[in-house]
């Protein structure tokens, strides 16, 4: 991947380039999109209200929200969805079946974010995209195109194919035990929690985090770590860690203590974990309360998968109980 990517950047120029997008990703700057949210997540509801017994929950309605957001938030026309949308979803799901081919698809997506920035494509005023190409000179030194690009990136597909990979496992989760989904429905006060405990034990993909080099010797209770040693930090395991969440496999909607590690920590935590929270908590909301009787229409264990390494999900969320009240 481009130098350029946040992902690949340490200091000094990481916190250069994040501050770029951290106003816009703090929990206040992610609430002016709760009400975008909500109009899509009621208007694919009304769709799904007209299939019959047994539609996908998750093509009629989960797939269109976080990129409708999405696009919202970066300013470009949702028409573009079509074209870079299966893209960013090989990107994603990150296959080594076909590597030269997964490579082309990434520049494809890394090509359309050029063109949006440098103006060969649309983009509407109001959206991320042209705010800090308008803004790109309060850096020091001032933003270059690439450096955009790699911004950009990352709300282009993190803030559509990974939060709609998240929401559609807590979905998920929670129609597979229908326990879980009658607890929430007798008590929506316990979401935002309940969306913190799915958050810790769900997965994004089939990989923990990004592996890391280190830049000194470091020593601790494993021993010493060489300069120069790719270090692999299990996230998975530590958000398992017994000594931090008791029962940890157990899922405890109301549980509270020690915080997850699902979005990161220090300075390379996920710029998108508001917007995750605040799409996957609103969602549920209006999923409860819309659809209390909701459940999946064949046995959990029926449901297909996508599997990837970066995004592994159901392919599709057949469902029954989707009758106003």
């Amino acid at each position: 991947t481009p130098p350029e990517l946040l992902l690949n950047n340490d200091i000094p120029d990481h916190g250069r380039l994040r501050k770029v997008v951290a106003r816009d990703f703090s929990p206040s700057g992610v609430a002016v999109l709760r009400e975008k949210v909500e109009q899509t997540t009621h208007e694919r509801l009304d769709v799904l209200q007209r299939q019959a017994p047994g539609a996908d929950l998750f093509a009629q309605v989960l797939d269109h929200i976080p990129a409708t957001v999405d696009c919202q938030l970066l300013g470009i026309p949702l028409s573009d969805r079509e074209y870079y949308r299966p893209l960013s979803h090989t990107v994603q799901v990150a296959s080594d079946a076909d590597v030269p081919e997964l490579l082309n698809q990434f520049w494809g997506v890394y090509n359309y974010l050029t063109d949006l920035v440098t103006g060969a494509r649309p983009t509407y005023a109001d959206g991320l995209i042209q705010r800090f190409v308008a803004s790109r000179a309060d850096s020091e030194p001032p933003l270059n195109d690439k450096e955009l690009v790699g911004i950009l990136l990352g709300v282009l597909i993190g803030g559509d194919q990974n939060i709609l990979t998240v929401l559609t496992k807590s979905v998920y989760t929670l129609l597979a035990a229908p326990e879980l989904w009658q607890q929430l429905v007798e008590d929506p006060r316990l979401i935002p929690e309940a969306v913190e405990e799915l958050l810790r034990l769900i997965p994004l993909g089939t990989i923990s985090t990004f592996p890391r080099l280190a830049s000194v010797d470091l020593e601790g209770p494993w021993g010493l770590i060489p300069e120069g040693s790719i270090i692999y930090a299990d996230a998975f395991a530590a958000n398992r860690d017994p000594a931090a969440f008791p029962e940890p496999l157990a899922i405890r909607l109301d549980r509270k203590g020690a915080r997850h590690l699902q979005f990161g920590y220090g300075m390379h935590n996920c710029m998108g974990a508001a917007l995750a929270r605040l799409e996957i908590t609103t969602v549920l909301q209006i999923l409860v309360q819309r659809f209390p009787n909701l459940r999946l229409a064949v046995p959990a264990d029926q449901v297909p998968w996508i599997d990837g390494i970066i995004l592994r999900r159901p392919a599709r969320l057949p469902v029954l109980g989707f009758t106003s009240t």
